[in-house]
């Protein structure tokens, strides 16, 4: 809508450049005073041979009008550059908004694929935790273990069902969250999730903070509405110099209709040249030239603040990846290490060398470390995607 806006005002400042030209008719009734030059002229004059000017004089005439500013100090000139430099702005706003768009879309996805993969966790826990109850309970009956170890081990198992019973809530709704984004009614949203467990580049390489400036739409939108306030500026002070107007008719003008088209008698046409300046009471004038460069200021402090957040943006983002990689690193020697001591707790506790609430806590410390795992690849994958928003989007 505010390109459509846009691109409308373009047009109108391009259309004051151009001469008006009107094409119609016009009919009056006119009547001078008998003591003032026309009238006493006209009751002495013929209209036609042997008819004197009538006291109430009918005029009509049918033609062209036309009016024309001449655009000597660039007012009007400058007012079409604003106009078409807040065009390309808003392309460029758009631009921003798809990039926008695009970014929280592939977060969602992502986390989406986050979400599959935690449930198949949490499935594969539930499984063991089973198998571990079953065990206990057959413990149980031999006198190998008490009730409180049972009861552990149920609890256990319970909490991980609710957190499947959570998981499954919570895909739905980011699908749902993903629906919207796309302006479409619930639907399944189809992936892959075996694509969401990936190498990823040990070092990224960053690149000079100049090309942000080409890349980032919202960099080039705040530049564009610089130079837009910049000739709104030039506008506002051409506004004190003098304006010449230029205004003219063509066509036929008559007394009665039966001569209107009689030529060339009934053939009219006039050429006025208007030039004009402001002296007193300016004051509308002044406050809009003052309004002007306190918009200038504006639009030069946001498009400073823009280009600097933006390179905190990229600077964010490159570190943030680079210590994700390390953290990576350290959470998948770390979830190893956990889903061993799974085994182990086992094998120590049906020999006895080990209570139940070692294997309860080797099963907990393993399931919160592979979903942690996933969660750092998680936020991996969604760094790059805010990487790719923080360089523009890709917009050339």
């Amino acid at each position: 809508m505010n390109l459509e806006m846009a691109r409308a005002n373009v047009r109108a400042t391009e259309g004051f450049l151009r001469p008006t030209v009107l094409g119609g008719g016009a009919a009056s009734l006119r009547k001078f005073g008998l003591y003032t030059m026309d009238g006493s002229g006209n009751a002495t004059t013929d209209i036609t041979e042997g008819r004197l000017i009538p006291v109430n004089l009918p005029d009509l005439f049918m033609g062209l009008t036309a009016s024309w500013e001449v655009d000597i100090w660039k007012k009007l000139r400058s007012q079409r550059e604003a106009a078409l430099a807040r065009y390309l702005s808003s392309v460029e706003a758009k631009n921003w908004v798809t990039t926008n768009i695009v970014a929280d879309v592939s977060l969602a996805y992502y986390d989406l694929l986050s979400l599959d993969n935690e449930l198949d966790i949490v499935r594969q826990t539930i499984t063991l935790q089973e198998d571990a109850l079953k065990i206990v309970t057959v413990q149980k009956q031999a006198a190998a273990a008490n009730e409180l170890a049972v009861e552990q081990f149920e609890a256990q198992l319970l909490n991980s069902r609710n957190l499947e019973i959570e998981l499954l809530q919570t895909i739905s709704e980011t699908e749902n969250f993903i629906n919207l984004l796309l302006g479409r009614f619930p639907q399944p949203i189809l992936r892959d999730k075996s694509h969401f467990i990936r190498p990823f580049p040990a070092q990224l390489r960053g690149g000079l903070p100049l090309d942000l400036l080409k890349n980032r739409p919202d960099i080039r939108a705040a530049e564009l509405e610089l130079l837009a306030t910049k000739a709104d500026l030039v506008a506002a002070r051409a506004a004190f110099y003098p304006s010449l107007n230029l205004t003219g008719s063509l066509g036929f003008q008559a007394f009665s209709p039966k001569f209107l088209f009689t030529t060339p008698q009934s053939l009219a046409y006039s050429l006025i040249g208007n030039l004009t300046a402001p002296l007193i009471n300016r004051a509308g004038i002044e406050a809009q030239f003052k309004g002007a460069q306190a918009v200038q200021i504006e639009a030069l402090y946001n498009y400073q603040k823009t280009i600097l957040s933006s390179y905190i943006e990229v600077n964010n983002q490159l570190s943030n990846l680079n210590n994700l990689v390390k953290m990576y690193d350290l959470k998948t020697r770390e979830t190893a290490v956990l889903t061993r001591s799974i085994e182990t707790s086992n094998k120590l506790y049906r020999t006895g060398r080990a209570t139940y609430l070692e294997v309860l806590f080797a099963q907990q410390n393993a399931l919160q470390g592979q979903l942690a795992l996933i969660n750092t690849q998680k936020r991996q994958l969604q760094a790059t995607v805010n990487l790719y928003r923080a360089l523009g989007g890709g917009w050339k």
